[in-house]
């Protein structure tokens, strides 16, 4: 008896590491970090900061997160994918669930769980405000539930995504949830983690090309090929240094803001890794793992200076 609940134990054990790892908790720091710049809009604005509203907005963009991690893993692992990927620190995916199948459909209820929480947060923000926050709630949800299956088979869509959720919907969504209405500086600024959060997934997707085209996967790399996406890395990575540049010059960000700019450095060793190595650059993770410090270092230093 004591034997089989030990057993039973160590299942549940098993289980529960499987779903943490399903979670991509190292990932989930893009969320604070890009409300931390639709934070620093409102303060700038001299909007108070409701701490409500704002814990329900933080609380909601990580619910979508999660959301978006667990039915990718849930997908991934029910396709085949998982088992056909060499997995690095930043793609394959986490590995829970081959190593522990069992946990499939926890995964799977937790994202199901998260993305309904995701929805009650936004109802709650459409009987605060209205229904301004409709568009770019739904967008969001649209993306949740499509990117894995569906949008990973259209080359532009898969590639705008990332940048779509963690820049515009997460920046200007939770500015709109924190006053009321849309300030046109969370626009302006959203390009950077838009730019930002495109490259971060671009790259990742190196390592996994062909593994990718077993399922029938057809995302930029695949479609263009490394070279032309390694031109388009070039664009995202140029991109918020103009933006950046304009905006202070035109008064829109203050000096200060240039100092988020000394992280650029490490996307253009991202992009050395990527001209180097192609769809082998996740044997090179030092790469990969720039890549992903620029995308949270620069959105931080960027709110830091937009308020101080």
């Amino acid at each position: 008896m004591k034997a089989n609940q030990s057993m039973l134990n160590t299942k549940r054990q098993k289980v529960i590491v499987a779903v943490i790892k399903s979670l991509r908790l190292p990932f989930l720091i893009l969320t604070p970090v890009n409300a931390f710049l639709a934070y620093s809009v409102v303060v700038s604005s001299g909007s108070p900061i409701n701490l409500i509203w704002m814990s329900l907005a933080l609380l909601g963009a990580l619910m979508a997160h999660i959301s978006v991690n667990t039915f990718n893993e849930f997908f991934d692992f029910d396709s085949g994918l998982d088992l056909k990927t060499n997995k690095t620190p930043f793609s394959g995916g986490s590995g829970g669930l081959p190593q522990v199948p069992d946990a499939k459909n926890t995964v799977l209820m937790v994202a199901i769980i998260s993305f309904l929480i995701t929805v009650f947060i936004g109802v709650y923000f459409i009987v605060e405000h209205g229904l301004g926050i409709l568009p770019i709630g739904l967008l969001g949800l649209l993306l949740i539930t499509l990117y894995t299956r569906q949008l990973n088979r259209y080359p532009w869509l898969c590639l705008m995504a990332p940048g779509l959720g963690f820049g515009f919907l997460f920046v200007v969504g939770i500015q709109f949830a924190l006053v009321g209405e849309y300030q046109l500086l969370a626009w302006y600024v959203a390009i950077v983690p838009f730019c930002l959060s495109t490259n971060l997934l671009l790259l990742n997707q190196y390592p996994d090309i062909d593994a990718d085209i077993t399922v029938g996967r057809r995302h930029f790399p695949i479609a263009y090929g490394v070279k032309r996406s390694n031109g388009l890395y070039a664009f995202f990575m140029v991109l918020p240094i103009v933006v950046v540049i304009s905006y202070v010059l035109v008064g829109l960000l203050p000096l200060t803001s240039l100092y988020s700019l000394l992280v650029v450095p490490l996307s253009f060793f991202a992009w050395l890794g990527a001209i180097k190595y192609g769809k082998d650059i996740g044997q090179h993770s030092q790469y990969l793992a720039s890549n992903v410090a620029v995308a949270i270092l620069m959105p931080i230093i960027l709110a830091a200076s937009i308020i101080y």
